[in-house]
C-alpha cells in the first residue's frame, strides 16, 4: 500500500511530538501553562524579575510534571530576593492541566486544555485560593500562538484576582529545520499580559523577549513594560532544563 506523501508527513509530525524529550519546545515568556510534555518528563525552570521601578527582585522556582501525554502537573514558589525583610517566599501555585482537544497535521498541532488547581500560603497569616482556567496553543510552521486565562478564587481574607496571557513567537532561526536532527534554535517573542486584583482595576502589560532554545534547556529573557497603571517596566530572565 503507497501512503500518501500528506499522511506520511502528519505521522511523521506527530511522531516528532510524542518523542519530545529529545527536543525542547518553544512557549511563551509568561505563558508557562502552555508548555507540552510527554508521560513522565519533568522540567525545572528558574525565573528572574527585577522591577526597576520598585527595586524588587524576584526568583520563582517551577517544576513541570508529565503524568500521561494529555496530563500535566504545574509548581510554582517565588522568592523575594531584595529588598530583605520578613514573608520573603510567597505562597505555593499547584495546577493540574488536562488537554481535551488536539490536533496534529504536518504543518503544526492545535490543543485546548484546562486548568485547576489552588494556591497554597506558607505563611499562616495568609490565605489560600483556587485556581480554574484554561489554555490554548496554535502552532504553524514558523510561528506560534500560546493564550491563556487563569481565575484565582480567594478563600477567607484573601482577594480574588486573575490573569491573561497572549503570546506569539516566531522562530528567528533557522528558516528551515534540517532533514535529520535539530541543534538549536532562536525565537522571538511578543505578548499581551493582563494581572488584575480585586479591588484594582486591571494592569495590561506588553512583554518582548528572545528564546535561545537547545535540544534540553533553554536560556530566554525580555522587557515588560506596563501598559497602565503604575507604568512599571521589569527586566525577565529564565532558564528552564527537560528531563
Amino acid at each position: 500500500m503507497i501512503v500518501p506523501p500528506r499522511k506520511l508527513a502528519a505521522a511523521w509530525f506527530t511522531f516528532t511530538i510524542l518523542m519530545a524529550p529529545t527536543f525542547v519546545h518553544a512557549m511563551g515568556l509568561r505563558s508557562f501553562v502552555a508548555l507540552p510534555l510527554e508521560q513522565g518528563g519533568t522540567v525545572l525552570r528558574l525565573f528572574a524579575e527585577r522591577n526597576t521601578d520598585t527595586d524588587v527582585d524576584t526568583l520563582t522556582t517551577e517544576l513541570v510534571y508529565g503524568i500521561s501525554g494529555t496530563q500535566t502537573l504545574f509548581f510554582g514558589l517565588p522568592y523575594r530576593l531584595s529588598p530583605a525583610g520578613s514573608d520573603r517566599t510567597g505562597d505555593l501555585s499547584a495546577l493540574y492541566r488536562q488537554i481535551v482537544w488536539q490536533v496534529d497535521n504536518d504543518i503544526g498541532t492545535s490543543r485546548l486544555g484546562l486548568l485547576g488547581g489552588a494556591i497554597l500560603p506558607t505563611e499562616s497569616s495568609r490565605d489560600g485560593q483556587l485556581q480554574v482556567g484554561a489554555v490554548a496553543t496554535f502552532f504553524r510552521r514558523r510561528y506560534e500562538w500560546d493564550l491563556d486565562l487563569l481565575y484565582q478564587k480567594g478563600l477567607d481574607q484573601a482577594p480574588d484576582s486573575g490573569r491573561y496571557d497572549i503570546s506569539w513567537q516566531y522562530r528567528l532561526s533557522p528558516a528551515v529545520y534540517p532533514a535529520w536532527g535539530i541543534g538549536s534554535e532562536w525565537d522571538g517573542v511578543l505578548e499581551l499580559n493582563g494581572r488584575w486584583l480585586e479591588g484594582n482595576k486591571t494592569i495590561h502589560q506588553f512583554t518582548a523577549g528572545l528564546q535561545w532554545i537547545h535540544r534540553r534547556w533553554v536560556l530566554e529573557g525580555g522587557v515588560v513594560q506596563d501598559l497602565n497603571g503604575p507604568e512599571d517596566r521589569r527586566f525577565v530572565l529564565s532558564t528552564r532544563i527537560h528531563f
